[in-house]
């Protein structure tokens, strides 16, 4: 592998001009992306856990006149709580086209130090409402709403860096791996907003808006979003299978000549953006953003009502769960975890690697840009989803729970269903095209270092 040129170092991110060293090649730059990248959107996940935290503060259960915090320790407390975790939802789906296009269109290094300062920001003004003594609920429902904005900044952004600098053959193994980000900060989050909560609820909120500002400064420093940010010439071909992994420095498997080509400056500027229609016009966006928009009513609805449904009674697979949960607490916590295989694994590769994939499609002409508008109008549209399914919930399981499991059963069929014709049309298509001699039988590229290229 051919070192990457200094004489490209303009774009190169201020923390790495002091660290790097003379010997590091693509693979070390990968690492180093990899971890930034985690590290990131493990911070965003940190900073939305403590209004979960605080919640059995802010509005106990057993309420009394010197309890609770005004304006949610009153009878409707808990409706304003959930009218607070609907808009940062509502917000953050709408957010997320914005956020897409712009992601594309502009510097994604800043763009995504931006988002991370700014959710910084408004979660802890959130928490400063306890040291000003805020009572207000028109001031709460402001910052989670405007939180709620930037905090749609992460997900198509992350996304779109790592579909920059790894191609497609080993993209959904590495941000199948790389997703556990979700699963740290949540835990993290947790942790560090449980932790500071005994000396009062608003430092719960002001320490992971600190943590999410430090990551962002993190990113400032050391995130390089594209190859050619750091002298690396990384071609994305759309649709030609494993080829396009051959392509990095501009050199080409069977080209001729060891010839590395000039490093140009078309990573973070001089590329164009596509608009939401076009991106929508990619084949196979519209049905993969309606599919996670009822995945993700699925996932959320448990996310949000598991608790309250297992304290509300005797305790394909959510049948199985409404049916035989009940069971025993062994055959409950084995059912969940199929549930949560079958739904959740879904999602998570929409959200990475189908959305990196998309975004690099073979439709898209010359140096088009849509990596993150194209990540952002799926998983915008899930989080629509997202924010629905516990809203209807809250409606439908007044009139019992076995009408709320239909919901979720018709959810997860019609989120198969519109997959169903993309999955006849695959099979296909790999059924008819034998294996091309530019491409690399599996199992002899099995054992390469996954960040590595031949």
């Amino acid at each position: 592998m051919s070192r990457h040129c200094d004489c490209c170092c303009g774009g190169i991110p201020p923390g790495l001009l002091l660290i790097r060293g003379k010997q590091w090649n693509l693979q070390t730059y990968r690492y180093m992306v990899l971890l930034t990248t985690f590290i990131a959107y493990a911070c965003y996940h940190a900073s939305r856990k403590p209004t979960g935290i605080v919640k059995s503060v802010l509005c106990p259960e057993h309420k009394g006149t010197n309890q609770g915090w005004s304006p949610f320790n009153g009878h409707d407390g808990t409706s304003k709580l959930g009218e607070i975790d609907v808009a940062f939802l509502a917000c953050y789906s709408m957010g997320m086209y914005v956020a897409g296009h712009l992601g594309d269109s502009l510097d994604l290094r800043l763009f995504l130090t931006t988002g991370m300062v700014g959710s910084g920001i408004f979660v802890s003004l959130f928490g400063m409402g306890y040291f000003w003594n805020m009572h207000s609920f028109l001031f709460y429902l402001s910052m989670q709403m405007i939180a709620g904005m930037f905090q749609a900044t992460g997900w198509p952004s992350v996304v779109a860096v790592i579909g920059n600098w790894f191609g497609k053959r080993k993209r959904g193994l590495i941000m199948g791996v790389w997703n556990a980000h979700t699963s740290v900060g949540n835990i993290s989050g947790s942790l560090l907003a449980a932790s500071v909560l005994e000396y009062g609820w608003g430092w719960s909120f002001v320490v992971p808006g600190v943590v999410i500002v430090l990551g962002g400064v993190l990113v400032y420093l050391f995130l390089a979003p594209y190859p050619e940010d750091v002298g690396f010439s990384c071609v994305h071909g759309g649709g030609g299978g494993g080829d396009e992994e051959a392509q990095v420095n501009g050199v080409k498997k069977g080209g001729g000549g060891g010839g590395v080509a000039p490093p140009t400056r078309e990573g973070s500027v001089n590329r164009k953006s596509v608009g939401l229609v076009e991106a929508c016009m990619i084949p196979g966006v519209i049905p993969f953003a309606l599919c996670l928009f009822f995945a993700k009513l699925v996932a959320y609805t448990f996310l949000y009502w598991l608790p309250f449904y297992l304290t509300q009674t005797a305790i394909p697979s959510m049948l199985l769960y409404r049916h035989y949960g009940s069971v025993s607490m062994n055959a409950n916590i084995g059912l969940m975890m199929v549930s949560g295989l079958f739904v959740n694994g879904p999602y998570a590769l929409i959200t990475t690697a189908v959305s990196a994939d998309l975004g690099t499609h073979s439709s898209l002409k010359g140096d088009s840009r849509a990596l993150a508008t194209v990540t952002a109008i799926i998983d915008g549209t899930g989080s629509v989803g997202a924010a629905l399914g516990p809203l209807l919930t809250g409606f439908i399981s007044s009139r019992g729970w076995d009408e709320v499991f239909m919901m979720l059963v018709l959810g997860a069929f019609i989120a198969g269903l519109l997959l169903s014709r993309l999955i006849i049309a695959e099979i296909a298509e790999r059924s008819g095209k034998p294996l091309s001699s530019g491409q690399q039988n599996p199992e002899a590229t099995a054992s390469q270092p996954l960040l590595e290229e031949r």
